[in-house]
């Protein structure tokens, strides 16, 4: 089982604007550090070893929380459900995180948990 590590991501704002995926070319920068702020969870820890390492974007490229990427990330067929090899307590702490930072940051979310 892969051991992967959450942590809370870093943004700036937040947006509702429609949302893909990000790749790593889509950053201003090519530090994975930096990138990996905008990711729920990591394969190899904070900062990861690769790119592809990183599950979860939530904060767009230009650093602002994301609520479509949050509901993605909760249910979506990319979702928290999607990551092969995910620990239990991992799943259920990430989407308590995911819960809370969609029902703290948006007026109008309804993530449960609350």
């Amino acid at each position: 089982m892969t051991e992967y590590e959450l942590h809370d991501p870093e943004f700036s704002g937040t947006t509702t604007d429609e949302w893909s995926e990000p790749q790593l070319e889509d950053f201003e920068t090519d530090d994975l550090g930096d990138v990996a702020d905008h990711f729920l969870l990591s394969a190899t820890g904070f900062p990861p070893a690769n790119f592809t390492d990183l599950k979860l974007p939530v904060v767009d490229p230009s650093g602002q929380l994301n609520r479509n990427a949050l509901q993605t990330a909760k249910s979506g067929g990319h979702g928290v459900g999607a990551v092969s090899d995910l620990d239990d307590d991992v799943q259920a702490e990430t989407e308590s995180l995911l819960d809370d930072l969609a029902n703290d940051h948006f007026d109008d979310a309804d993530f449960g948990g609350e």
